[in-house]
């Protein structure tokens, strides 16, 4: 479903042809994100991200940017996670050399200008106060905390005001030449394209990008062996909770396992919390589940916003459905609609040029092999109810709770504690 071709200078190009479709997306993968930061560096990756976008040499402006890929109908965007960047694009088929041309530009020339690098650095200072005023974003921050305390995971990915505000254009562009490289970027491009002509059109373009010195991440040892608590007062109509546990790295033998157990508990109108916590008892509106996997761990959670006068009724209905899980084995018929729905749901999801194109450039730059749709059908498919009681027994044990509240709750943390003690 995909070639590949390794320049010189480490630069992976990566192809998939999806005859008959009219666009075509390419994707620049860079393999860093938040956690490779020191505290004073702190944000630096979402920081470049940002000033990517705000003029080159070829392009001044951030405008002249915008149009080049607007002006011909297509989609353009960048988004920092903890361990990888991502600048992309999506455009009608004849205009792909536009598309690599402005990703190129901007990766290797942008100026930094530094009235630029000024102005955006309030622009992002605004969008750290807007998750700080956001309850349901700041629970989320909140929970990276309490389960990677001390650790750039637990940080927010957009940095802090202190460290953002001291962060200077040098440092930035030391920054930048650290990590990106050619070794450290992956080049995904899905469309009706040959895969000869792509790496043709990028050896031109980049072949002369000169690699650099390994950059390495702050590694995460799990000594958690009591539940932790963090209660954020705040005067709120609901009150926002996350209930976490860690969970397990990206490559994990269990992470398809883990995929339905999430499926299963909270993920869709049909899962277990939707159905129990918010059809049944009405305690929420909104309640889902997720998983969150890196290179050398991970987080399984529960988010809810729940009436505060039944925050703790909703927190001990969640406990009772993670505790059904550890119990009983789930149904067959249960877990064979969980399958038809994670691998519906895939199936849906590579119709898309840009989806196809992300699909195999983020295993590329994160995982040790590339796994094709077919291959993760089938181990899907593979998963018995007994392995999802036994992966939901590893990882759903009291003394690993992790449970972040805001809302207006003063002088209760040992009511919220109590609840902790399974």
């Amino acid at each position: 479903m995909y070639q590949k071709t390794i320049l010189g200078n480490g630069l992976r190009i990566l192809t998939s042809t999806i005859p008959h479709t009219r666009s075509v997306s390419v994707g620049f993968f860079i393999g860093v994100g938040s956690r490779y930061e020191s505290d004073e560096e702190g944000g630096a990756s979402h920081f470049i991200e940002h000033m990517l976008f705000k003029g080159t040499a070829k392009r001044p402006t951030a405008r002249d940017i915008a149009m080049a890929i607007e002006g011909v109908g297509g989609l353009f965007n960048g988004s920092t996670g903890q361990e990888s960047s991502l600048y992309w694009a999506k455009v009608a088929l004849p205009h792909l050399d536009v598309a690599l041309d402005v990703l190129v530009d901007m990766l290797r020339h942008s100026k930094f200008d530094p009235e630029e690098v000024d102005r955006e650095r309030q622009v992002i200072i605004e969008e750290i106060n807007l998750t700080l005023d956001t309850p349901d974003s700041l629970v989320h921050q909140l929970i990276n905390e309490l389960i990677w305390p001390n650790h750039p995971l637990g940080r927010d990915i957009a940095g802090t005001r202190e460290s953002i505000s001291t962060l200077t254009r040098e440092a930035l562009l030391t920054y930048l030449n650290q990590h990106y490289r050619p070794d450290n970027t992956v080049i995904s491009v899905a469309g009706d394209i040959e895969h000869e002509t792509i790496v043709e059109k990028i050896a031109t373009l980049l072949g002369t990008w000169h690699t650099g010195d390994t950059a390495s991440f702050q590694p995460f040892e799990d000594n958690q062996s009591e539940p932790r608590l963090r209660i954020h007062y705040r005067e709120t109509e609901q009150a926002h909770l996350c209930l976490s546990v860690p969970g397990i790295p990206r490559n994990h033998p269990d992470r398809f396992k883990l995929r339905l157990l999430n499926t299963i508990l909270g993920e869709g109108m049909s899962s277990r919390l939707f159905t129990e916590i918010r059809e049944k008892r009405s305690l929420a509106y909104s309640i889902y589940s997720y998983i969150n996997a890196m290179h050398d761990t991970g987080a399984v959670g529960i988010y809810a916003g729940v009436d505060p006068r039944r925050v703790q009724n909703a927190i001990q209905a969640i406990l009772a459905e993670l505790d059904k899980l550890k119990q009983d084995s789930v149904s067959d018929d249960e877990l064979s609609k969980a399958k038809e729905f994670v691998k519906g749901r895939l199936l849906l999801q590579m119709e898309d040029s840009f989806s196809v194109a992300a699909w195999f450039g983020r295993q590329e730059v994160l995982s040790p092999e590339v796994l094709t749709v077919d291959q993760v059908i089938e181990a899907i498919d593979g998963v018995t109810g007994d392995d999802i009681k036994q992966v939901a027994r590893n990882l759903f044990g009291g003394n690993k709770l992790n449970l972040a509240v805001v809302g207006p709750f003063k002088k209760e943390e040992e009511r919220f504690r109590e609840l902790l003690k399974l």
